[in-house]
């Protein structure tokens, strides 16, 4: 009778660990920066809408917000968006120069805030105003807090 044995010799399973070991050293950078690089999209779009409703707001009532949640009472957003950076509600709220119009005239990231961004840095950007070079400096100093990680 043959006697039938079935396995991996010690080397084959060493080869094929090394190469599932190299494979992994190609892929998780790249999975992880994509993860990163979908975060700060998501950011960017959720202030988007953010700055979108206070416009409106302004246009309907002819002031700003005194508070975030005064857009989702009157309907404007359904809830406040989560930074997916940090995870929180933690936006930095910008005042108008002109205090009784009320109090919130844009967000920013609290991520901004952290990255310790000076000058124009850690100025607004408005949805369709300003140039893309500021556009350009707002998300150099989130990617920038993202990496500070």
């Amino acid at each position: 009778m043959k006697s039938l044995t079935h396995g991996f010799t010690l080397i084959e399973l060493t080869i094929v660990l090394a190469l599932i070991a190299l494979l992994l050293t190609i892929a998780a950078p790249r999975y992880f920066h994509a993860v990163d690089h979908g975060k700060v999209a998501v950011q960017r779009q959720n202030l988007a809408v953010m700055r979108d409703a206070i416009d409106k707001y302004f246009g309907d009532f002819g002031r700003y917000p005194d508070e975030l949640d005064d857009l989702v009472k009157k309907k404007y957003l359904r809830a406040i968006p989560i930074d997916p950076i940090t995870e929180k509600a933690d936006w930095n709220l910008i005042a108008p120069e002109d205090q009784t119009l009320g109090r919130v005239y844009d967000v920013v990231s609290a991520t901004v805030a952290a990255a310790g961004a000076t000058g124009a840095e850690s100025a607004p950007v408005r949805v369709g105003a300003g140039t893309p070079d500021e556009s350009q400096r707002a998300a150099t100093a989130v990617q920038k807090a993202i990496n500070a990680r």
